[in-house]
């Protein structure tokens, strides 16, 4: 079994997983629950002390505990703590601490006691804010940080605006009315509900049919060609632009040598401009002719 000093020297020098750093704080805290004080030090340390007292809450009841650590069972990991129920009355449960730790450290007995008396200080406030809840039939939300809080609002507002409550719940009391699920003519209803058209917003209307507003309006625009005749223009003047480009890359082929690069030369996006389509007609006249006399 290892001394008290050597378990000491590898959790202060080396590694404990319940030590806890602060950048901002000068002194080391420890994460233990059987930790007396909440600070990492040679006294404090249930880890390093074969010898140990403190007083805990049970997590299902609520009631204090004292655990007591003693080196007669050093060797039982299992075993280690030694569980005392704490009598609800305050000062009995200090006569009890005095009478458990009689012959024990100041120090622990002293920290003994004003850990219970902060539990029960605790346990108390927390008994009269429940009272104080069931006597207003309210519960009290405990307060969130305000990176969450503005989290919390900004996804509400989000949803709020893609849902479109008030633009739905407006059709929806339109069409009733107009339905006659109220009555032919309710009361505090203005004129104007019964004569204004229905509206349709841009975001609600289907893709397709605005793809196909789109084409009819480029329809009209090339005057009346279609989009595949335009398409086959299109093509047919690519496929020229590339051919005249292909004679023009042979020739720079031939003239160059055989131990020189070609150079690609830098292709320029045309941007060809399209104008409506025109019709034009010409009237001819004919000459006069002279009548012939016989």
């Amino acid at each position: 079994m290892a001394s008290d000093e050597i378990v000491w020297q590898v959790i202060n020098q080396q590694f404990c997983s319940f030590k806890l750093k602060l950048s901002t704080k000068d002194s080391t805290f420890c994460r233990n629950e059987h930790n007396l004080t909440g600070f990492c030090n040679r006294q404090s340390c249930p880890l390093a002390n074969s010898r140990y007292a403190t007083v805990r809450p049970d997590p299902a009841t609520q009631s204090l505990y004292l655990y007591i650590k003693t080196p007669e069972r050093c060797h039982l990991p299992s075993q280690w703590w030694e569980k005392i129920r704490l009598p609800n009355n305050y000062e009995k449960a200090l006569a009890v601490i005095d009478e458990k730790l009689i012959y024990w450290p100041k120090f622990y007995i002293h920290k003994c006691k004003q850990r219970l008396t902060r539990l029960t200080q605790v346990a108390i406030r927390t008994r009269r804010i429940a009272k104080e809840e069931e006597r207003l039939g309210e519960k009290l939300v405990p307060r969130l940080a305000s990176k969450v809080r503005r989290r919390e609002e900004t996804r509400e507002r989000k949803a709020e605006s893609a849902a479109k409550v008030e633009r739905a719940v407006e059709r929806e009391l339109i069409e009733r009315l107009r339905s006659g699920a109220y009555g032919d003519r309710p009361i505090n209803v203005e004129e104007n509900v019964w004569k204004k058209p229905d509206v349709e917003y841009v975001s609600d209307l289907d893709e397709s049919d605005m793809e196909a507003e789109e084409l009819e309006d480029f329809d009209d625009w090339l005057g009346g060609e279609s989009a595949d005749e335009s398409e086959g223009s299109v093509s047919d003047e690519e496929s020229s632009e590339e051919s005249d480009d292909q004679s023009g890359g042979d020739d720079d082929d031939n003239d160059a040598g055989p131990g020189t690069k070609r150079k690609r030369p830098p292709q320029k996006p045309q941007v060809r401009k399209k104008h409506p389509r025109m019709e034009i007609e010409y009237e001819l006249e004919q000459p006069h002719k002279e009548p012939i006399l016989a």
